[in-house]
């Protein structure tokens, strides 16, 4: 309705609202972010974008299952990858909800942290004028003549009452001392409010700690057969994943040498027969060229640390020592060959790869057996994971192996389009069957491999996180701080005393909670409690010293019977 139609009919014109403006919107929107109801909801959305990272597979963790992946889904794998779903944690969605969550808890905590600093300062607040409504209440009297030579008057009785509160863990103010009916105020529970703030600022802490931790710490992996050493560079890892602002100047130049892996399995109880109980691995450190080199053991669950990293026992397996010699006599391979196990009875992958094979490059692929055993139809398989028949099942091939090309190929596996069967079980020449010790010639002349010996290997995970103990300290002050807002109330509580015409010292007192506070009721008893023995107060009239329900008065007591709400101060 406009002014006209509004002049005309005699309406009243419809109030316009004036337009924010820009000024007005980033003012809006802040307080919008820097609510608790915003935080909260941005912490659960947290929680719901970090749900891909466990669906999918991480570029971070294993970028060769991401590549599959993709080779298996090829039309919705680019559009996973588009939106970022094989690398969550470092998303610009994952990103910007992470941030956002971090301003939204800053602009929460602050002027919650000032507000809660000008309470602790601040006196209690002023006693209520009826303090029956308060929803604990009581009333107390001392008869005249009670303590003969020191007589209680009001004003010393709310003395007495602000040194017991104070004991209790209340902060008291004494009001009005002179006066015909002093008043003590007091309040407790701060730590509450304080614990809230801890806690929130602790999660800020961790969420600053994570951030630390991915831009300057990293990840690597490594596979160390036995008698094998690794070294910390970068050179030395089977794969490393660095963090934003790594540097290679992080890298401690410290070694791990792999003296021995212990497996240890059970003999002992016939239904978990063969199955691991325990797996150590012993090793010899250095922290550096020319430190002195320790012995340390190894075990799951338990990593060792060394150069500011944390060292991971995550898996282990056989590598058996081959000899590969090519069509002219030459070593074309020689050492450890790692394997993949595929069971409990580490029945495992071996794939042996040899480019320097001349005149053609020769490729095997097969399996290895612990204790092999050949059942009725021909088949080997392992009966037991400890080495007591070791046997290798291969077959070969010869041609290109692609790998002069300078396209990374996985080293577990063989691709045999450009290759030429030389053995299988399906042809003539039949499968390559190896005991320890024993060689075998290639068809045409192409070489022989041999079976020397044999080795166990391990696999460890080598994790730096800066901001490991940060993270730590500051989640153990967040469930200190939440316990404290969880389990500790805020509570105030007011006592009034007065004299009676016949000599006797009247108190009231009232106690009330901020929140909800189901203990506020045993607070009220526990305060009675203290007053009733310091004064030795018999309640002679039974109404007048119990604990009354909100909004009751205590008869003939002369006090709290003015008509102002108790809540007033509140």
């Amino acid at each position: 309705m406009n002014k006209d139609t509004a002049r005309t009919t005699g309406a009243t014109p419809d109030a316009a609202l004036p337009a924010l403006g820009f000024t007005g919107t980033l003012r809006w929107a802040w307080k919008q972010l820097t609510s608790m109801r915003i935080a909260l909801f941005l912490l659960l959305l947290l929680a719901v974008a970090a749900v891909p990272g466990s669906l999918f597979p991480q570029r971070s963790a294993n970028p060769a299952v991401v590549t599959t992946y993709l080779q298996d889904h090829p039309d919705s794998g680019p559009i996973l990858d588009w939106f970022q779903l094989f690398d969550v944690y470092s998303s610009v969605w994952f990103s910007s909800i992470y941030l956002l969550l971090f301003i939204s808890l800053i602009g929460c905590v602050t002027p919650r942290a000032i507000a809660h600093a000008k309470a602790v300062r601040a006196k209690p607040p002023a006693t209520p004028r009826r303090l029956s409504r308060m929803p604990v209440y009581g009333t107390l009297e001392i008869p005249a003549g009670q303590t003969p030579g020191a007589a209680i008057t009001p004003a010393s009785a709310v003395a007495d009452a602000a040194a017991l509160l104070k004991k209790r863990g209340y902060r008291v103010d004494v009001r009005d001392a002179d006066g015909d009916r002093p008043s003590v105020a007091a309040e407790r529970g701060f730590s509450k409010e304080l614990g809230n703030l801890v806690f929130h600022s602790s999660l800020i802490g961790v969420l600053v700690s994570v951030a630390v931790g991915g831009l300057f710490g990293y990840n690597g992996q490594k596979v160390i057969v036995e008698g094998d050493t690794f070294v910390n560079t970068l050179v030395g890892y089977d794969a490393f994943t660095p963090g934003t602002n790594f540097s290679d100047d992080q890298l401690e130049p410290y070694s791990i040498r792999l003296d021995a892996f212990d497996v240890q399995f059970d003999r002992a109880q016939e239904s978990h027969y063969g199955q691991p109980l325990d797996f150590t691995a012993s090793l010899t450190t250095q922290d550096g060229p020319d430190a002195e080199p320790r012995k340390q053991t190894l075990k799951v669950n338990a990593p060792i640390d060394i150069g500011g990293t944390s060292v991971y026992l995550v898996g282990n397996g056989y590598a058996p020592v081959i000899t590969v010699r090519d069509g002219e006599g030459n070593i074309a391979v020689q050492g450890p060959v790692v394997t993949i196990p595929s069971d409990g009875l580490y029945t495992s992958l071996a794939v042996i790869k040899a480019p320097d094979a001349r005149p053609d490059q020769l490729g095997f692929v097969g399996f290895f057996l612990p204790t092999a055993f050949v059942d009725e139809k021909g088949v080997s398989f392992s009966r037991d994971p400890d080495p007591f028949n070791p046997q290798l099942n291969l077959n070969s091939y010869a041609g290109d192996l692609g790998l002069d090309g300078g396209e990374p190929k996985n080293v577990y596996v063989l691709d045999t389009d450009n290759l030429t069967e030389l053995n299988s079980r399906n042809s003539d020449n039949g499968g390559i069957v190896l005991g320890l010790g024993e060689t075998y010639d290639l068809p045409e002349g192409k070489g022989s491999i041999t079976f020397d010996g044999l080795k166990r290997y391990i696999a460890v995970d080598i994790h730096h996180d800066p901001a490991q103990l940060g993270a730590l300290v500051f989640s153990v002050l967040a469930l200190v701080g939440l316990s404290a807002s969880l389990f500790i109330g805020r509570r105030r509580a007011w006592v009034r005393s007065g004299e009676h015409p016949d000599g006797r010292v009247l108190i009231e007192y009232g106690l009330l909670a901020r929140g909800e506070d189901p203990r506020l009721p045993a607070e009220g008893a526990a305060v009675e409690k203290l007053l009733t023995s310091h004064w030795l107060a018999h309640p002679d009239k039974a109404g007048e010293n119990q604990l009354q329900p909100a909004g009751a008065t205590a008869a003939g007591t002369g006090a709290g019977t003015d008509g102002d709400n108790g809540k007033d101060n509140e």
